[in-house]
This record gives structure tokens, sequence and C-alpha cells, in this order.
């Protein structure tokens, strides 16, 4: 009976504090009603406060009303360690070291949506314990350009595949409450001129190649933040843009979140006003200078705003519509009390971080089985090459971590095959130069006993590898790109589709004295490989973060099966893309202003698009990768073969794995128009499945598609169209490896 007594006046209790409480606080009410009764609460003087930055990180929230402090983090492969209040210099935390997570491109490479939403769910536990309530990712932008220093950030060249991989990493983030923030809206494919790029296009290369992601970022993933882009289109610049901004992602597509501005993207007050943007970060100066009190009150959102509102040049409507979004934001997130506390650096995410990475290394070429490595066999090894000791996490621009660890390739080959083999290492190439790492001071650090400084030359630490490759059963050759300027990192594009620091003459030397060398890449983009059938195995490896070591040389030895895909087409030279084809690339500037205007010349050509089109043999195709098994797709069935204005088709093809090990395949279905009244792609990717099977093992796997699959955007209607006709499903493992076929009919 008195347990009973006690239980009522408890809940009679919480009760009548409920119904004290200001509604806006209650998050048992609709988000709706707290959303206006917060804004009804606020002063002039809040609101101006809450739609831009305090630091380079964070905004004030409401501290009369109880609404905390907002802060944001970069991503999206990990929680940015903490910065000066107004500076771009670490804060100098011990408690902010993190996992770091491979990066998006060998996520793209994974083509597991699966594996997709537990990356978002490892980033966002991580976020949750950093106190951080948004993350700056994932990043969406299309591969157009393998000079684009900011690949390695974004899931590739095609829409779709960037799409399936989008929406689950934003909803495994925002079910813990913490909110994506997709970036860059858009049309930020470069990025030398990222500033004053005006960029030209067709209205349908717009919808068929450069929003869908964020479309379905938007209206399937429900993202909470979306973050402008720094280029501009119709000399408009992206993070206050009315076609762009009002026009499509808020009429068009309904979207409730908030826009962000990347950190100094926006250039004029009216413009954001009545153009789309919601929260200003990083414009031009920050903190405290000689001649205001607060420096962030120079924001084009900030004085100059409430400025224009107390001499009634604006109205309070545009303003309570981005705070009604801010508080729609807050109560999401931040003021979500359902939210949990995350965790940091636990024994989940570095195996999450494994996962991801042994899903995603693709293993390009394996001419007469050199790999696995046979540990019977190979009792000497070489490692060679500057990537098998450096760093990968801790530059490239804003996606730089600090990680808790980072195993290098050369730790995880030594700790393998160390117990069966001998294993020595040359460095064979450097990127340092005089001493200095070319970007940050800790590329130069000693690092796990290794020094990263290095006086001697090429050509003397070419020599060396190739007298210690003499001896060896099996060179193993760490190249590719790095994080320094002009190669894998944000703000600078590549000069030239060349490997950099005179790798190719080093492979070129050790050629003529071992044949078995296994080329391990590490990037985010691809490049020219003039000596490919030469060597007999290509790997490509990504940046992997901190289980890289333990990811490479578990796929070396067959202890993981690769099965990853190649996210992109890798041409055998630059002018295999049709933007360099085209000469459509960086583009022209303006005579009397400094903006360039770069005119996307290949139109919806892009990637293997244009290879179909233009009959190019790339070097390896998109969606290319190999295993250590083999595997047969049967003939592809279809349920019906007519689909109906609101109908939908199944298609069915059987895999089996005929070899020996376990292993997966991704079965990738292409869609081609037959009877179009427009030029179209040859194909187009519009569905795939990841299979993992057993020896011996098969399985049906089933992919449908509706009318969305036949459609194209129509620039006489201004949307999109699928016209009655015949078309043919295309499946393969590859774009340039299609097995079967089946022809339908949409009436």
């Amino acid at each position: 009976m008195r347990i009973i007594v006690f239980i009522f006046l408890v809940v009679s209790a919480t009760a009548g504090w409920a119904q004290g409480i200001a509604p806006y606080l209650d998050d048992s009410k609709p988000i709706e009603e707290r959303v206006e009764d917060a804004l009804s609460r606020m002063t002039l003087a809040e609101k101006i406060a809450v739609i831009h930055a305090q630091s380079k990180f964070s905004s004030p929230g409401v501290k009369r009303l109880g609404i905390p402090e907002y802060w944001m983090s970069d991503g999206p492969h990990g929680v940015r360690p903490e910065t000066m209040w107004d500076a771009w210099d670490q804060a100098g935390w011990s408690n902010d070291s993190v996992v770091a997570f491979p990066a998006l491109t060998c996520l793209a490479a994974t083509w597991n949506p699966e594996v997709a939403e537990e990356y978002g769910n490892a980033v966002a536990e991580e976020a949750l314990y950093r106190k951080k309530n948004m993350m700056l990712g994932p990043g969406v932008n299309i591969f157009r350009t393998p000079l684009n220093g900011r690949n390695f950030e974004y899931m590739g060249e095609d829409p779709y595949l960037a799409s399936r991989l989008a929406v689950p990493y934003i909803k495994g983030l925002q079910k813990n409450g913490v909110s994506a923030c997709v970036k860059h809206f858009c049309l930020n494919n470069n990025e030398i001129n990222r500033h004053t790029t005006n960029v030209i296009l067709s209205e349908r290369a717009l919808h068929e190649i450069y929003l869908p992601a964020f479309k379905a970022a938007v209206q399937e993933a429900h993202t909470w933040g979306i973050m402008g882009s720094y280029n501009l289109w119709k000399n408009h610049h992206n993070c206050h843009n009315p076609f762009l901004l009002n026009d499509i992602l808020k009429r068009e597509w309904k979207y409730d979140g908030v826009v962000v501005s990347d950190w100094g993207g926006a250039h004029d007050t009216d413009e954001s006003i009545k153009y789309g943007l919601d929260m200003e970060y990083g414009t031009h100066t920050d903190g405290m200078d000689m001649n205001v009190a607060n420096d962030y009150e120079k924001y084009y959102l900030a004085k100059p705003y409430r400025d224009a509102i107390v001499s009634r040049r604006f109205g309070m409507k545009e303003l309570n519509e981005k705070v009604r979004r801010v508080l729609r934001l807050f109560f999401r997130t931040s003021m979500n009390r359902n939210k949990g506390f995350g965790s940091l650096c636990s024994e989940a995410h570095y195996a999450t971080a494994r996962k991801i990475g042994e899903e995603g290394v693709v293993l390009l070429q394996n001419n007469n089985n050199i790999l696995p490595v046979n540990t019977d066999k190979v009792k000497k090894i070489l490692v060679v090459g500057e990537n098998a000791i450096k760093m990968m996490t801790i530059g490239g621009g804003s996606s730089k971590l600090k990680a808790q660890n980072e195993e290098s390739p050369l730790e995880g080959v030594r700790s393998r095959f160390g117990k069966t083999a001998t294993v020595d290492f040359a460095r064979g190439y450097t990127s340092i130069v005089n001493g200095s790492g070319g970007i940050i001071s800790e590329q130069t650090r000693v690092i796990k006993g290794v020094d990263m400084k290095e006086k001697r030359s090429n050509e003397v630490l070419r020599q060396e590898a190739v007298e210690k490759a003499k001896a060896a059963d099996l060179v193993l050759f760490f190249g590719g790109l790095n994080k320094h300027r002009h190669q894998d990192t944000e703000n600078s594009d590549r000069k030239d589709y060349e490997l950099p620091y005179n790798q190719n003459e080093l492979v070129e030397a050790l050629l003529q004295v071992n044949k078995n060398i296994v080329f391990v890449n590490i990037s985010g983009n691809c490049m020219a490989l003039p000596w490919a059938k030469r060597v007999p195995a290509i790997l490509q490896a990504w940046y992997l973060g901190s289980e890289s070591g333990k990811i490479i040389a578990s796929v070396l030895a067959g202890d993981v099966n690769p099965s990853g895909k190649l996210p992109y087409t890798w041409g055998q030279k630059l002018t295999d893309y049709g933007a360099h084809a085209l000469n459509a690339y960086p583009g022209v500037k303006r005579p009397t202003q400094d903006i360039y205007d770069e005119e996307y010349k290949e139109d919806i050509y892009v990637g293997y698009r244009w290879i179909d089109k233009e009959k190019v043999k790339p070097l390896f195709s998109f969606g290319h990768g190999l295993s250590y098994t083999t595997f047969k797709m049967g003939k592809v069935i279809a349920d019906k073969n007519e689909m109906t204005e609101n109908g939908s088709i199944t298609f069915t093809v059987n895999v089996r794995n005929t070899g020996k090990v376990a292993g997966a395949e991704v079965v990738q279905l292409y869609i081609s128009d037959l009877q179009s009244s427009v030029n179209r792609p040859l194909k187009e990717l519009k569905g795939f499945k990841k299979v993992f099977l057993q020896p011996g093992e098969s399985k049906d796997v089933t992919i449908t598609i509706d009318k969305s699959a036949l459609s194209f955007y129509d620039e006489r209607l201004h949307d999109w169209t699928a016209e009655p006709g015949e078309f043919e499903a295309l499946v393969g493992n590859a774009a340039d490896n299609i097995v079967a076929k089946t022809k339908f009919r949409l009436n």
C-alpha cells in the first residue's frame, strides 16, 4: 500500500512539474509547438545571436531561456580535435583523441549501405561524448575530375551510389541526436579558385548528376543540416543563392532544416537575409580586434542585420523564419533529453573502422594470383615507400584528426608476417623538402620511432630500395598520394595526373631487379600508372584511418577477402575524363572581375557515362574490384516484362561462389533506355546489392526498380519524365563487365 501511494505521489508531482514549465522546455510536446513558443519569448538581440557564430565552431544559444550553446565539429571521418576559441590552432587538450575512420571514398567502395549506417552511428557516439551537436558531413559532391583535392572526402562519380550510402550514414548519425550537415551544396567539384568559380551547366546535368545525393539526404534521410558551398551558380554564391536554397532546397524539396554557411562562405548581408542562409560561420575575422568589443558582431547576419531591422530596411519575417529553423535544430539535438552520452575510442568503434576498411579496399589487379601472400614460400619481404610509415590522419584540411592510434602499413605488415618472414624497409622516395613536411609540423615529427625528416635525395633513396629488392621474395610498394598541398587536401587541386615524388622511376627501377611487386596505392584519387601491366598486383587502399596497418595486412594475407568496388572510373590518362577531354576545367577568368566561369561542357556524361559515350577504355572501370575467390552470375529474370505508370519490376539473378574461399560480390544493375527522344547515357546505375557467400554457396539476389529508375530530367517541363517504350536491364559486377541482360517495356 505504501509503494502504491509513493508511486501516485511521484507521478502527480511529475505531471504538475510538466504543466508548470514553459512549453518550449517540455520535450513531450510537438517540436513545432515548442519552436513557436520559444520564438515568441526571444528578443531581437537573442534572435540575431543564434544565427551566427560566437567562436570558430559554436553559436551562443539563449542563456536567458535555458537554451545552451550549440557546438559543431568538422567531419566526416571522425571528430576534429578541439581548436582555440578564435583561432584555427589546436587547443592542446589531452582528452580529444578519437578513432579515425576510413575516408568516405573507402565507404563508397564498400557498396554496402548497412556499413554506412554503422559508420554514421559510430561517429555520432564519439561526437556525443565530445559534446558536439552537429557533425559537418558527410560530403556528397560528385567526382568530376581526378585533380580535385577533396575527392577523398566524397563518395565517387555516380549520384545513385552516393545517394544510397549517404542516406544510411545520415540516419546513423541522427538517430543518436547528432545532426548531419551534408556538404557542400552544391557544384563544389574542384578546390582551385573555389571561392570565385561560377559554374555554368545545363539544368538537366544539375538535376541528374549533381543534386540527387543532396535530394536523397533531404527527402529520404531528412537531414537536419545542409552546408552551402563556396562557389557560385548563376552568379550567386551558394551560401546565399536564391535559386539553389530558396527555390530548390526549401520550396521544391520542402527542406525544414538549417542552411549553414561554409566557413567564410557568406559575402553580403542583404543576400544572406533574402537568399536562404540560416546560420553564418567563419566569416572574415574572428574574435577580438582594436575597434570592437566582439569581432563576431561584424558578421553579415550580426550587427549589420540588426541595424537593417532597426532602420526598417528589413522586417522580422525573414529573421523569424531563420530562427524557427535554428530552434528546430536545437530541439532535435542539443535540447533533446533522450540522446545518449556517447562513447570515445571504444573497441566497437575500432571494429567498425576495420570493417569499413576491409570491405572498402579494392583489389584492382592480381596477375598469377600473387595475392594473398603465400607465407610458405615468401620468407623475405621488402616494404618500400614513404606511405608505409606516414600518418595520413593529420593532414588534408578540415578532415584532419587527432587519432588516438594510427597503425602504419609497415607496422601492420611486420605484425602479420614477422613470424614467418623477415620484413625489411626502404623509404624509396620522400615528399619532404629540406626537412620540411610541407603542410603541418606533425608531418615531420618522429612517429613511433620513425623519424619522418629526410635529407637524402630521391636518387639515393631509390638506389637503397633497389639494392634491398634484389634479395627479396616479395616487394610491397606503398605509394600513391598524401595530404600535402596539391595532393589530396582541401584548398588546392593536384597539378597533374601523375604519381608524385618520382615514384614511377622507382617502380621501373624495382622491376629491373624484382618482378614480384605488389603496388598498394594510398590515396582518395586515381592517377596514371604507366607500368600497370607489368606489376602483378595493384591494391587500392584509400586513407584507412586508425586501423590502416591491420586492414591492409589482413587483405594482403588473405585473412580478409577483398570485396571493394571502385566508386569512380580510373582513367589511363587525364583526357579519359570529359572535363579534361573538352578542356572544361578549371574555368576562365573574367576580364574585369575575380570570377572564373567554369562550364561543365561534358554535361551529364561524367565518369562511366563519358567512357561509354566516347568508347574509351579506362585502366579500371567504375564498379571494378577483384576477389580471392570467383563468382558466377546466372541469367537475369524479371518478374514481369512491362512496367505500369505506378508499378515496379523486380529483377532476380543467381550468384554462386565458385571458388574455394568465402567472399562477397556486388551485383550491379544498370538501365538502358532504348527508345528515348533525348540523348541519354548508354547505361546508368539504378540498383546494387552486396552478397556474402561461402564456397559453393549460391543465392538469388533481387533488385526492384520503379519508374524513377527510367526517368530523365526534361528541361522543357522542368521536371522528371519517363517515356513509354523499351528499356534494357543490364547486370554485372562492373560497368565494363555486363554478364546478363533482359528487355522490358514501360507502358
